[in-house]
This record gives C-alpha cells, sequence and structure tokens, in this order.
C-alpha cells in the first residue's frame, strides 16, 4: 500500500521527503525502490524532521494506533490506512486525538472517489430513487483461497480481531451509508474460518467470509457477502440499492458505468462528465470514453485530504470518524456471528 500512496501523492504534487519501515535496511530498500529522498532509521527520526507537513501510515494494523497517535502528537497531519484500529476504543482515542490537535486526519474508503459512486449518491440524494427499500452489496476476493495461501493479515495479533471484514467489509459498509445517506442500525451475522492453519500460522481464529442481514435506520433491508475466498473474483465489490421508484448498481471492477433499473425499463449510465452531477464530474479526471479506476479513485483521495489541509473543504472526504464508524459495524459483526443475536449498532460516545 505505501507504494500505491507514494504515486497518489506524487499526483497530488507532494514532495515525498522520507520513509520509514520495520527496520533501517527495509527502509532504504523501500526508498530506493519507490524514490523516496530519505530512510529514516524509524518512526521517531521520522517525526524529527520538521519539514514534514503529512504522513502516510502503511503499516499492519496493530500498530495504527500508537502510531497515529504519535504522528497527532507531533502537530502533524495524517493519513491512516485503514482498519483505523483494532478495538473500537482505540479508533475513538484516535477520533480524539485529532479533534483536540486541530490536524486533518483521514481514512483511505477510496471508492468513495469513483465518479459513478459519487453520482449514485447525488440520484439518492435528489430522489429519483425513491423510499429506500432494499440493499444487496458483496466484496468477493480470491487471494486466501487455498490452504497454502498466507499473509499477516491472518494473524489476530496483528491484523486485529477480524480479517476479512475489517480489510474489505469496512469499505462494503463505508461505500453503503455514504451513498444512501442512512445508518446501518443492526446486524445478524455469520462468519467462517475455512482453513484453521495456513503455512506461517498454526492456528487461525480470524474469518475468511462473513454472511450480513442487516436493518438500516430508515428501515430498508439487506444482505452482504464479504469473503476472501471466492475462485476468480480479485475484487469485486457490488453495491446494488432497489427504491420506490429506482435500483442503483455499482461494480467496482466495471467502474465505468451505473446500472440504473426501472419499472420501465434498465440502463446504463456512462461515466461521462457531460451526463453527470457536479460532484462526480469533479472526479472524473479523464474524458469519457477513457478507462479510469481505482488509482485515479486514490488519487482524488490524496488529493482532497491535502486541499483539507490546505483549508478546504472537499465534499465526501473520509476522516477519522469513518474509520471508527467502520470500526463500530465490524466490531458489531463479530459480536452477532459469536452470540447468534441481532446487534444493534449503537454511536453513543463518539467523540
Amino acid at each position: 500500500m505505501a507504494a500505491v500512496h507514494s504515486r497518489a501523492a506524487r499526483s497530488a504534487r507532494a514532495r515525498l521527503l522520507g520513509i520509514s519501515s520495520s527496520s533501517p535496511a527495509r527502509s532504504q530498500r523501500a526508498a530506493d525502490e519507490l524514490g523516496i529522498e530519505h530512510a529514516y532509521d524509524g518512526l521517531t527520526e521520522l517525526l524529527a524532521d520538521d519539514r514534514l507537513d503529512v504522513v502516510h501510515i502503511c503499516t499492519p494494523n496493530a500498530l495504527h494506533h500508537e502510531q497515529a497517535l504519535a504522528v497527532i502528537a507531533s502537530g502533524r497531519h495524517v493519513i491512516c490506512e485503514k482498519p483505523l484500529a483494532v478495538t473500537v476504543a482505540q479508533a475513538e482515542e484516535l477520533v480524539r486525538a485529532a479533534e483536540r490537535a486541530g490536524v486533518t486526519a483521514t481514512v483511505p474508503f477510496v471508492y468513495r472517489f469513483h465518479p459513478m459512486v459519487r453520482e449514485a449518491r447525488a440520484r439518492v440524494a435528489a430522489g429519483h430513487v425513491g423510499r429506500l427499500l432494499s440493499i444487496h452489496g458483496s466484496y468477493l476476493q480470491d487471494w486466501l483461497l487455498e490452504a497454502g495461501d498466507d499473509n499477516w493479515r491472518v494473524d489476530a495479533a496483528l491484523g486485529g480481531r477480524s480479517r476479512a471484514f475489517g480489510d474489505i467489509g469496512s469499505h462494503l459498509v463505508d461505500l453503503i451509508e455514504f451513498v444512501t445517506g442512512d445508518r446501518i442500525a443492526r446486524v445478524s451475522a455469520l462468519t467462517s474460518t475455512f482453513f484453521g492453519s495456513r503455512p506461517s500460522h498454526a492456528t487461525v481464529t480470524t474469518e475468511d467470509a462473513a454472511a450480513v442481514t442487516l436493518e438500516t435506520r430508515g428501515g430498508a433491508i439487506g444482505t452482504l457477502l464479504v469473503s476472501q475466498a471466492a475462485p476468480g473474483r480479485k475484487n469485486r465489490l457490488h453495491l446494488e440499492i432497489a427504491g420506490s421508484a429506482e435500483s442503483i448498481a455499482f461494480d467496482q471492477e466495471q467502474p465505468e458505468t451505473l446500472w440504473l433499473g426501472r419499472r420501465s425499463g434498465r440502463v446504463l449510465l456512462p461515466r461521462d462528465p457531460a451526463q453527470l452531477g457536479p460532484d462526480a464530474a469533479r472526479l472524473s479526471v479523464v474524458p469519457a470514453g477513457h478507462a479510469q479506476g481505482y488509482v485515479d479513485a486514490f488519487a482524488g483521495f490524496v488529493a482532497d485530504t491535502y486541499a483539507a489541509i490546505g483549508g478546504e473543504s472537499p465534499e465526501g472526504l473520509p476522516r477519522f470518524a469513518d474509520g471508527l464508524r467502520a470500526a463500530r459495524i465490524t466490531e458489531a459483526v463479530l459480536d452477532s456471528a459469536e452470540t447468534g443475536h441481532w446487534i444493534t449498532i449503537d454511536d453513543e460516545g463518539t467523540a
């Protein structure tokens, strides 16, 4: 992810002053590979550099809390990879710290920055969908399909209590609430760990997949499936919203169109700024008919973060409070799976 962040930062005309990794040798190798000016020996040395304005945290999940607090305490702005933290309490502390320090603190829920996602959001807000009735979503990958597949993320000590849902399900629920403007009120969930061990991990407790039934505060119902063991699905984030007047569907692997369904027929709306609302058109950075995708969405997120640092108020920028919201939903999903009960998602106590 550091490579992705570095490209997006360059696209936003940032100067990449330095990088710190898990050891001085790894820091130097990363600096050489990514073309970054300096390799710091650690976070303490990095934060001692007075030239730094913003720090991107792209480390394993369990390190986010401590490192983000250190960045905030230094007075720097921060972009922290998701999940924001491995517990709700840690995420709450980060929200409070960022607010007290008055720094810009964002989380890369970058799928918000696909122009057609913004168009879907605008159509819902404008009333084209009508009353929200149902939601169907999935986020499917196959990179942990086989017993021989392994990664640090399967280790709860590094990745946290949740893996599949915390890693990719968080994107899905963020997108649902962002597009609909509605909140998920309660969930009932099942999780499954298909492989109890992997080559470098004798015991795996984090989930490979999660199935969720939900109800929103507005009364809509929905189903979600999240899996990192779905053959052939590389990064298939799909969301379909049905309203009393119109359905809208977005597929992240086909991000150039938005599917619109009505009683009288269905159409594919292309990413053409001439046919889109202002926010979607703003994020359309290449001409219609030229493919635009994930790299552009990530660049849009970083550019808007930097704009916020400069005093602007870009629409739809995901901040630490959104990372906390995702942590609350993830916790509710796991609690439901463990207890067999519906779990209400309570925002009480949010900083």
